[in-house]
């Protein structure tokens, strides 16, 4: 039962007419299935990636502080509070390595210092730090923690508002956002401490 075009008006006069307008159509599917896709934005650039590893490495360097600290501060407000943040750094840590390991990054940041400049000093915690803080006991055990923590600290703020300013991933700049309201909520705090 088929219909007859030039029985309607307004319409197509004939089969023989409608050809040019299917085949145009078919021509125009056809090259865009050749086509190619437009390739899609890189899921992470390098802001990303500078951003894991430099923060991986704080916290590595971090830990040096807050181990230490959470078990032997004479103040249980500095132990808590270090405490705190070696817990907020195993779990963060662990989400940035994973991170790295499925973009196929190295761990850790290119340790030339040029490299970094305006994203904060790589190694803030030096060697002589360490061992200041080794060698204090009691209250000059707990200031020299804090005083440590707060350079840190502002260095690992840094390194996240670098990655919201610059960074392409999501989730990294979703990590750096919770990242800097908390840092920012544990400077305050060390300050409270210094002062007191």
């Amino acid at each position: 039962m088929g219909t007859d075009l030039t029985t309607y008006p307004g319409r197509v006069r004939g089969r023989g007419s409608a050809l040019p307008v299917v085949a145009a159509v078919v021509l125009m599917l056809l090259a865009a299935c050749g086509a190619a896709p437009a390739a899609p934005p890189p899921a992470y650039n390098a802001t990303d990636v500078m951003f894991l590893q430099m923060s991986v490495e704080y916290v590595r360097q971090g830990e040096l502080v807050v181990a230490p600290a959470a078990q032997g501060a004479a103040d249980t407000r500095v132990r808590a509070l270090a405490a705190e943040l070696r817990d907020q750094w195993r779990d963060e840590a662990q989400t940035m390595q994973r991170w790295l390991t499925g973009w196929q990054q190295p761990p850790s940041a290119d340790p030339d210092t040029g490299v970094h400049a305006g994203h904060g000093d790589l190694h803030s915690l030096r060697d002589v730090d360490i061992g200041e803080l080794a060698a204090a006991h009691g209250a000059a055990f707990d200031r020299t923690a804090v005083s440590l923590l707060l350079g840190h600290l502002h260095n690992c703020v840094e390194v996240a508002r670098m990655e919201l300013a610059g960074g392409q991933y999501p989730p990294a700049r979703a990590l750096a956002e919770r990242m800097t309201a908390a840092r920012q909520d544990q400077i305050r705090r060390l300050l409270a401490l210094a002062a007191s």
